[in-house]
C-alpha cells in the first residue's frame, strides 16, 4: 500500500521560495559588514539565523520558522526590518514582500536599500555623475548629473537596469560611442557576476528577457565569456551637450559586497565646462 501523495498548495510553494530566498540573502552577508565580530569558525557562510533575528528585532524561533517555510504571517513592518537587515535592493525587497503574501505596493522611487550615507555621497559628488549599482546591474540610486548623462529622467525606477537599457532601448544605447567594445564587455561582466546567482529566479528572468528581446545579447551570451569590472574611459554622444568624455571608476562598498559606486570624472576640459554649464 502506497502512502498518499501530499499536494502542495500555491501557498506552500510560495513559503518554500521565501525560505530559500531568505537563506540565500543571509548567507551573502558577512558579520563584519553589519558590525558584528567574526565569531570564530562558521560552518556556513554569512550571518547566522540568530544574528539576523537580533539585528531585525524579531524572535529567533519565529525567524527560524520563517526560514523553514512554516505557515506563519509576517507584518509589513517586520518584513521591512528584515529587508533592511539583509540589505535588499528595491527589486529584492519587492520580491520578498510578494513571496511573503504582502499586498504592499512596489516602491516607486529610489531604493531604500541605500543607506543615508550612500545617498549623501551621491549628492556630494554632484556635478560629477555618480550612481550605485548592484551585481545584477540594477541602478539603485544616482545623482542628477548621472541621470542627465544617461537620459534616465523619464525612465521609471523599476526599469533602470543597465543591461536592459543597453540591449533593449536603442535610444539609450545610441549615446554610447564605443558600443562595439562596451556591449561584449558588459555581457562578460554580467555573466561573471551571475556565477553566484545561477539559481536565482530574478537573475534567470532577466537573462530570459534579454535573450528574447535582443539578438545582440543572445549572440554575446552564447560565447560564455567572462571578465571582471574594470575602470576605463567612456565617451558619450549626448543629445544636448554633444561629445562627453569621462574616466569611469568602480568603488565597492565592502570586501564581499556586490554593490558598487560608479563615478564619472571628466577626462577633458571641454566635458568639465559642459557639466558646469548645465549644473
Amino acid at each position: 500500500m502506497t502512502s498518499p501523495t501530499l499536494v502542495k498548495t500555491p501557498d506552500d510553494v510560495r513559503r518554500r521560495e521565501l525560505a530559500a530566498f531568505l537563506r540565500s540573502r543571509r548567507e551573502r552577508i558577512s558579520p563584519e559588514e553589519v558590525g558584528l565580530p567574526p565569531g570564530g569558525r562558521r560552518r556556513t557562510p554569512g550571518l547566522r539565523r540568530e544574528e539576523v533575528a537580533q539585528l531585525a528585532g524579531v524572535g529567533v524561533t519565529w525567524y527560524t520558522w520563517l526560514e523553514q517555510g512554516r505557515d506563519i504571517r509576517a507584518s509589513d513592518q517586520v518584513l521591512a526590518a528584515l529587508a533592511d537587515t539583509l540589505r535588499l535592493d528595491a527589486h529584492e525587497r519587492s520580491h520578498m514582500f510578494t513571496l511573503a503574501g504582502s499586498t504592499r505596493p512596489v516602491e516607486p522611487s529610489e531604493c531604500r536599500a541605500l543607506t543615508p550615507q550612500m545617498h549623501e555621497i551621491l549628492q556630494q559628488l554632484h556635478p560629477l555623475p555618480a550612481g550605485v549599482l548592484n551585481g545584477r546591474m540594477d541602478i539603485l540610486g544616482c545623482n542628477p548629473a548621472y541621470e542627465w548623462v544617461f537620459g534616465l529622467e523619464d525612465i521609471p525606477f523599476e526599469d533602470r537596469n543597465a543591461m536592459l537599457l543597453l540591449f533593449v532601448r536603442p535610444g539609450w544605447r545610441d549615446r554610447l560611442l564605443d558600443r562595439a567594445e562596451t556591449m561584449p564587455r558588459a555581457v562578460a561582466q554580467f555573466r561573471a557576476s551571475m556565477a553566484g546567482h545561477v539559481a536565482d529566479k530574478n537573475w534567470k528572468c532577466l537573462v530570459r528577457e534579454l535573450r528574447a528581446k535582443s539578438p545582440d545579447f543572445e549572440s554575446l551570451w552564447s560565447r560564455h565569456e567572462v571578465r571582471w569590472m574594470d575602470n576605463m574611459t567612456k565617451r558619450f554622444d549626448h543629445p544636448e551637450a554633444g561629445l562627453l568624455e569621462f574616466n569611469y571608476t568602480n568603488l565597492w562598498f565592502g570586501p564581499r559586497s556586490e554593490t558598487r559606486l560608479c563615478t564619472f570624472t571628466p577626462s577633458t576640459q571641454d566635458t568639465w565646462d559642459k557639466l558646469r554649464a548645465r549644473f
